[in-house]
């Protein structure tokens, strides 16, 4: 169990190149400060997650996005709690519509400190590789049946009619 007043609650936004990284202490009159972007890559953040974890327990998060799970499975190697936020489910006050990497990981900082993030399940290594292969399948079947409609289309305007022949 984290000790709350020891926590850092570290908010996250990912890209495929870059890391905005944010960070808020574990009392709410505490500040939320940007520790600005990074390279995306392992090495990064085994170097800022050891650098963090002088400041006592670490929890972090990031939005579940096209990256994949890797960064969670890194970050919880490296012993730290972590968790992977659902986009639609990250609350958001009206009018506030300015969008960038460092103010959404300050407000996931913010948000994780008031415990106001809904994760996601996140799937183990196995789990991940059939949901990719499976998803991959279906996207072939659609592209399969599109392809044929294409061309039944085609010939179709050039006065041919195909049967297909019963079996």
């Amino acid at each position: 169990m984290l000790n709350a007043d020891r926590t850092t609650y570290v908010g996250i936004d990912v890209s495929k190149d870059k890391l905005a990284v944010a960070i808020a202490g574990g009392e709410r009159g505490d500040e939320v400060l940007s520790l600005g972007t990074f390279e995306n890559t392992p090495a990064t953040v085994d170097k800022l997650l050891k650098k963090l974890s002088g400041r006592g327990d670490i929890s972090a998060c990031y939005e579940a996005g096209p990256t994949g799970y890797g960064l969670y499975r890194q970050i919880r190697a490296a012993g730290c709690a972590g968790c992977v936020i659902a986009p639609s489910l990250i609350p958001v006050r009206a009018g506030e519509r300015v969008k960038t990497d460092r103010l959404d990981a300050l407000r996931l900082a913010r948000l994780l400190r008031a415990g106001e993030l809904a994760s996601v399940w996140v799937p183990d290594e196995t789990h991940e590789a059939m949901r990719d292969l499976v998803r991959a399948r279906e996207s072939a079947a659609e592209d399969q049946r599109h392809k044929r409609q294409l061309v039944s289309a085609f010939v179709l305007r050039h006065g041919r009619v195909y049967q297909r022949s019963k079996p």
